[in-house]
């Protein structure tokens, strides 16, 4: 019976190692402008990283991130910043977060609408065309943090509004995860915290909370 035991440990401890050393490595593409790069937060701060991070905390062999992302980009610019960067081939998990600056720079809903659409159809065809590897996240309000005293923020938050709504039906007409961070961002009213040092970004604080909920959505799409 002991050695039926010793047989049955040693057999099953080493499928485990086997199974441990054979799991494949997941890569991870963002794509973005100064929310995905983090401006004013440390590197491990950024939410891709964060991510990275808790994934990794659950057992899940995630890559570090390769990350496409300026502070300042546009959604053209984003395109031709992917064009520069040379990505080719396919990724385990996209993630995409633009058109604050479109928005910042007054461009209309109706232009972002094509170019956003553009780029989402990019970010499915580098994650294989398997939309459940996608996820768009939503602008955040910038209206709320110390740089925009003296502006208008109500109507901020209204062109906002209106380019998240329109990102999220074409993230529901592709069948791509939406995953709203917005209402975060605006609790920087109550939470200085929440805002970086330049009094314009989010903090690394606020960041954890979009990685949090966004490991849950990366975790379970790769199940």
């Amino acid at each position: 019976m002991l050695g039926l035991m010793l047989f049955c440990c040693t057999f099953f401890c080493s499928n485990n190692k086997i199974n441990d050393t054979t799991m494949q490595s997941v890569s991870y593409l963002a794509l973005g402008d100064s929310y995905t790069i983090g401006e004013c937060v440390p590197e491990p701060e950024r939410f891709p990283v964060q991510t990275t991070r808790l994934l990794r905390s659950k057992g899940i062999p995630v890559e570090d991130p390769v990350i496409v992302a300026t502070t300042g980009w546009t959604t053209d610019e984003l395109k031709a910043g992917i064009e520069a960067a040379g990505i080719r081939g396919t990724y385990d998990l996209v993630t995409l977060l633009i058109g604050v600056n479109n928005q910042y720079r007054g461009r209309s809903v109706e232009n972002y609408i094509p170019e956003f659409t553009g780029l989402l159809q990019q970010a499915l065809a580098f994650a294989g065309n398997r939309p459940t590897r996608v996820v768009v996240l939503s602008i955040p309000d910038w209206g709320v943090t110390p740089f925009a005293e003296g502006r208008d923020r109500a109507a901020i938050a209204q062109e906002i509004d209106a380019y998240n709504a329109a990102g999220k039906a074409i993230a529901a007409s592709m069948h791509v995860a939406w995953l709203d961070i917005t209402h975060y961002t605006r609790e920087a009213v109550q939470d200085a915290s929440l805002v970086a040092g330049d009094g314009l970004h989010p903090s690394g604080k606020d960041y954890a909370r979009w990685a949090n909920d966004l490991s849950s959505v990366l975790q379970q799409a790769l199940h």
